[in-house]
């Protein structure tokens, strides 16, 4: 997944080289989630690297996931190789968490929103 601009300072100068590593060393281009995304894999996702994906279809691109969501802690166990579809359903939390704090932030700070926020 690309980086985000405002957030590239917090990754390591070497990220390049310990992203390939955990996808091509260690997880050997394969999607390494085992259910940390919450979907019921039976064991292993079997999504390959430039590959179709086995459930969405659409071409596979290998990410590198952050479990503890910090840029800055690249220790490898605190990494997985993912397929889009793991590291999304894997981060969404933390987005829904993080977009939620923008928008309270925004309204404390006497932005008004575009939107009703009270679904009304």
């Amino acid at each position: 997944m690309p980086i985000r601009p405002e957030n590239l300072h917090r990754y390591p100068p070497g990220w390049p080289q310990i992203s390939l590593a955990i996808r091509d060393e260690r997880a050997g281009w394969r999607c390494e989630c085992a259910g940390e995304c919450g979907a019921r894999h039976g064991g292993r996702c079997t999504a390959v690297n430039e590959l179709p994906h086995p459930v969405t279809h659409s071409l596979v691109i290998l990410t590198v996931a952050h479990l503890d969501h910090t840029p800055e802690n690249c220790d490898p166990a605190n990494l997985r190789a993912m397929c889009q579809r793991c590291h999304l359903r894997y981060d969404a939390p933390h987005h829904a968490r993080t977009a939620a704090l923008t928008r309270h932030r925004a309204l404390t700070a006497g932005m008004t929103p575009l939107f009703d926020l009270d679904g009304s």
